[in-house]
Order: C-alpha cells, then sequence, then structure tokens
C-alpha cells in the first residue's frame, strides 16, 4: 500500500497537492506549523485510498512530500 509522508515544517499551504490529488484525500491540517501555516494530510483513514501516483510530490514547490510505494515481489526461476 502506498504511504504519503508530508513533511509539516517545509509545507507553506499553497494546497496544490489538493488540487492535483485524483482520490482528493488530502486536506489541510488543523494544526500549525513553526511558521504558522497549516501543513497538508491526509487522514489514516483515507490513506488505503492512496493509489502512490505521486501527483502530489511532483507539484509541491517546497518538496514537502514524499510517496512511497511497496516494491513488488521478485520471482527467482
Amino acid at each position: 500500500m502506498p504511504k504519503v509522508v508530508f513533511l509539516e515544517e517545509r509545507c507553506k499551504a499553497c494546497e496544490l497537492c489538493v488540487t492535483v490529488c485524483p482520490k482528493g484525500i488530502i486536506h489541510m491540517s488543523d494544526r500549525r506549523n513553526k511558521k504558522g501555516y497549516s501543513p497538508a494530510t491526509v487522514a489514516d483513514e483515507d490513506m488505503a485510498k492512496c493509489t502512490g501516483c505521486t501527483l502530489c510530490a511532483r507539484i509541491c514547490p517546497d518538496t514537502a512530500i514524499e510517496v512511497y510505494r511497496e516494491e513488488s515481489g521478485k520471482k527467482e526461476g
């Protein structure tokens, strides 16, 4: 299952990631980072909907998003 990690202290709440998420699971947090911005986040219950498309990470101007995907099993033979 893919996992999106938001580096909250880098996020400036531009909301570009919110606009490109094809599943609509990214939203702005109620918390504030040290700069006073509400960072982007995905609720734990919505993380399973993530396809790992990386659109959010690619559009982020502050490289505040990392997307991790499981490696597919390698077949021997």
